[in-house]
């Protein structure tokens, strides 16, 4: 294009400049992949794309990030720049693969990384939706993956958190917000709920699943959406009215309460009181 050619465009916002060194087009700006591209050519090899960045790639969308997370080798200095985190890390060849061009860290090895650094419930969310719709064998396979992963890291900070939350995986929930709810409900110190529970009529149909349930108290606790609560209300109601007809109490939780769960914590709390009663 020319230099001046670039600067017209750069200044008319059909290019974009995230750092200095590269340019793209900036209908591409929001796209992941281009972001990344542009990310690894501003540090330079050897350098992989990693940690929330390498989980976004492969379609982990808990870990989706508006900075773009790279790790270089040790001995490279290179600083953090606006949008771009620069990790050191020890990794090998046989470490990275190739995501339509782009070199990254494979999902096991990505998630030991992302588990050990970040936050809590972002990083437990994306640990369950690694695992979601696997089969069991192979969200086992999974998690010694990533344990196997956790034993071989150089630096030992986060260890013992990183392990914790791969124990309280399951895969089994159908959002990040429910993964996120189970693990607020889990630190408050609640029992482990039972993810996925299912109520079966006389006849072993399932009636109803629910999101999570202490079975033995015949407690059970909802995610609700926004948009699906708002599409299902009376429907829900009628449900709930059907499960405390067999002896069930059901909580329901929002969004809100993921951000401060104090009213629902307490109803749980009160919950688990009438049924120790």
């Amino acid at each position: 294009m020319g230099q001046r050619a670039v600067r017209e465009a750069l200044a008319g916002g059909l290019l974009s400049q995230p750092w200095r060194g590269v340019v793209m087009r900036a209908e591409d700006a929001l796209k992941l992949s281009t972001r990344a591209e542009a990310a690894l050519l501003v540090v330079g090899r050897p350098v992989v794309l990693s940690g929330p960045t390498s989980l976004a790639l492969q379609g982990i969308t808990a870990a989706e990030s508006s900075n773009i997370h790279v790790t270089v080798p040790y001995e490279r200095r290179i600083k953090s720049k606006p949008g771009l985190v620069v990790h050191q890390g020890c990794y090998r060849p046989t470490d990275v693969l190739e995501i339509d061009g782009l070199e990254t860290f494979p999902i096991d090895l990505a998630l030991a990384e992302f588990l050990c650094d970040g936050d809590r419930r972002t990083l437990f969310a994306a640990m369950d939706e690694a695992m979601r719709g696997l089969p069991p064998d192979h969200c086992r396979r999974l998690q010694e993956n990533v344990r196997e992963r956790l034993a071989d890291r150089r630096d030992r900070r986060g260890i013992h958190r990183a392990s914790t939350l791969l124990d309280l995986a399951t895969g089994k929930a159908e959002s990040p917000p429910e993964s996120i709810l189970r693990l607020v409900v889990v630190e408050s110190g609640f029992p482990v709920p039972e993810p996925q529970y299912e109520i079966t009529a006389i006849d072993g149909r399932v009636v109803y699943r629910l999101d999570m349930a202490w079975p033995s108290r015949r407690i059970a606790l909802e995610y609700d959406g926004y948009v699906a609560h708002e599409e299902r209300q009376d429907r829900d109601t009628e449900r709930d009215a059907r499960m405390a007809a067999r002896g069930w109490i059901t909580i329901r939780a929002v969004a809100a309460d993921l951000r401060d769960p104090g009213r629902l914590l307490k109803e749980l709390q009160d919950a688990f009181r009438r049924r120790s009663a």
